[in-house]
């Protein structure tokens, strides 16, 4: 499902992206957007992947497009590109699987659209964010002002994007762009024990959880509580429900089947 620039494994339940062109700072080119779109869908489309990382290769994650080939024209996609191959932040944000960023190193541009549109965001000291698109005289792309602007309200929004500037990892964790801070030397093993602990819950009941996330953002309060209590009301007819609470009382590890 990948080429060289991007790296796509499965162990167990966790999926693990890995942006691969360390050399140019993992530093993206026009082929990774139509590539990184296909290895998304197959792993939403996979119902083992319950937790997937996406990451860089090296010290960086990614800071945006690669500008040297961008100046000299990039030719590294053979058929012109599509508002299709833009839809990576969508697809991270809602694949049934829970998304997960870790970030060292410059996360930037195109690269920090893609982060802010997993589910979580854990960041190391070295970790550097910039929006940067007015730095290279254009108005941007994968959906940063939508992410940004949930995640820290539309001011704050508007002046990231307006006034680009590099933001060191502890501000960024005091903005709540990301959730915590990892060292540089253990977040690939910080961040993949939290992948555990998730790929351990009960399948429908997490993939459920992310289904209600993504309805609340775009229903009615009303409407949104009578969907989540469906979903509730059904969750507790299945067999995992009945596995966890009885795994609780009698204080042992569920064993959960996915039905």
């Amino acid at each position: 499902m990948a080429k060289d620039d991007i790296l796509y494994a499965v162990d167990g339940a966790i999926a693990t992206v890995t942006i691969n062109r360390p050399s140019r700072r993992n530093s993206m080119t026009s082929s990774m957007l139509p590539e990184m779109n296909a290895i998304l869908r197959h792993a939403a489309d996979d119902p083992k992947v319950r937790v997937l990382i996406l990451t860089g290769n090296g010290s960086d994650f990614c800071p945006g497009a690669d500008l040297a080939v961008t100046a000299e024209g990039d030719t590294t996609v053979r058929a012109p590109l599509t508002p299709e191959d833009f839809l990576v932040p969508v697809l991270l944000h809602e694949m049934p699987a829970v998304t997960i960023a870790a970030i060292r190193g410059g996360c930037a541009g195109a690269g920090l659209g893609w982060a802010l549109g997993c589910d979580l965001r854990f960041a190391a000291p070295s970790a550097r964010f910039n929006t940067a698109f007015l730095d290279v005289g254009v108005a941007g792309d994968m959906g940063g002002p939508w992410s940004l602007t949930k995640l820290l309200g539309g001011a704050k929004a508007r002046e990231l994007y307006f006034m680009p500037r590099k933001i060191e990892a502890d501000e960024a964790l005091r903005l709540g762009l990301v959730s915590r801070l990892f060292p540089d030397e253990t977040i690939a093993a910080d961040v993949r024990a939290i992948a555990e602990r998730l790929a351990e819950a009960a399948p429908i009941a997490l993939r459920t959880m992310k289904a209600n996330f993504l309805d609340a953002e775009r229903m009615s309060f009303r409407d949104f509580i009578a969907t989540e209590s469906r979903r509730h009301i059904d969750i507790f007819k299945t067999e995992d429900t009945r596995e966890a609470f009885r795994a609780k009382v009698e204080k042992r590890k569920p064993n959960f089947q996915g039905r």
